[in-house]
Parts: C-alpha cells; structure tokens; sequence
C-alpha cells in the first residue's frame, strides 16, 4: 500500500502531541518540524488541515503552538485519513461486464474492511515508540 507523504507527516506530527498529551504544553511548529524531519512549510499546512478537522487545537502568539483537541486514544487512524487524504478512502469500481459485479464486491468487501480497521487504531497506538513496551513481573 502507497500513502501519501502529506498522511506520513500527519501521522508523525500528531504522534509526537500525543506524547505530550495531558500536560497541557503546547508544541511550537519549528520543534515538531525538527524531531520528525519535516519541512516546517509544508508541517504547517498539514497542521492547518488538522486543525480544521478538530482534532488539534492551534495557539497564537510568542508562547504559541499545537496540541491535541481530544484524547490520544479518541483519535483514530480513520478520522486523520479523513483529514488529510481521504482519495484513501475512496471507493469506484465498475460493476460492467460479467465478471464485473463479482469483481466489484471483492473490492468493496476489502475496502469496507480496510475502513474497519482504520477505525480500530488510535493515535495513542500510533505515537508509542517500540521498546516502550511495560512489562509485568
């Protein structure tokens, strides 16, 4: 599977506020530009997205920055896809021919799964980093 870099981006940026989520410190753009490797240029457009979406919240000003709206784990995959790239979430297939509508169910199963799924991860999954992991003795 192919996603786009823009959805790349959004993914990270939001994955580094939620590691900061609950303490109510806001993110400035130029530091989440640097952890991630991202053009500061193109982090604030997809930020803007974001925002517009509801699921960060913008301050203005010298002390200003992001943080998230709601929960990490309120925050789904599906609803960034949505915010961000939602051609992903697409759906066309022609139903022509004989073998059409046959091959246009195969594909519309998998795409309502695909969007399932989405729905499944969070945010909060999204911004744990590997070796995180608590173990329990």
């Amino acid at each position: 599977m192919r996603i786009s870099q823009k959805l790349e981006y959004a993914c990270r940026a939001l994955a580094q506020l939620a590691k900061r989520h609950g303490t109510q410190s806001i993110t400035r753009l130029d530091e989440l530009a640097q952890r991630e490797a991202v053009s500061a240029n193109f982090l604030v457009q997809i930020l803007n997205d974001l925002r517009r979406a509801g699921l960060i919240e913008s301050k203005r000003g010298k002390e200003g920055g992001y943080l998230l709206a709601k929960a990490p784990a309120a925050i789904t995959l599906k609803e960034i896809v949505e915010a961000i790239d939602p051609s992903l979430l697409a759906f066309t297939v022609s139903t022509e021919g004989e073998s059409g509508p046959a091959v246009a169910h195969s594909w519309k199963s998998l795409a309502s799964d695909f969007q399932k799924n989405l729905s499944f991860i969070t945010l909060e999954q999204l911004a744990v980093t590997p070796g995180d992991t608590m173990f329990y003795i």
